[in-house]
């Protein structure tokens, strides 16, 4: 089982961006869809983006899109979020995760990361 692990996460002000990452290891994930999620204090974990396998389809909770980009570079078994402007809302711990599916749900997601911390500043 692919085996993931997050960085890139940090404290920032509000307005500026970080870019975090999600590497593979133990395995590809080139046959598979690429999450983020994010958990923030006292809430539930959410969807943030998604990738499919074919590195074109994307998709975006509301909240996060026009502002964040996700990507992916499987030759480096990698996946990337891009986020800019970011907001004070958007602290949450980030998650990247992997599914045989397109979806938004965390129970399609098998493998997941240890999460990374981002704090945002008004």
């Amino acid at each position: 089982q692919v085996q993931l692990g997050e960085s890139g996460g940090g404290l920032v002000q509000a307005g500026n961006s970080l870019r975090l990452s999600c590497v593979a290891s133990g395995g590809t994930f080139s046959h598979l869809t690429i999450g983020w999620f994010r958990q923030a204090p006292g809430k539930e974990r959410e969807f943030v983006a998604g990738i499919l396998s074919n590195g074109q389809t994307k998709y975006y909770a509301d909240s996060v899109k026009g502002r964040f980009t996700i990507s992916r570079e499987d030759d480096k078994n990698t996946g990337y979020l891009q986020m800019n402007s970011l907001k004070p809302e958007d602290t949450a711990i980030y998650y990247c995760a992997t599914s045989f599916y397109g979806s938004r749900t965390e129970r399609d997601f098998r493998s997941w990361g240890q999460g990374t911390q981002v704090t945002v500043s008004s």
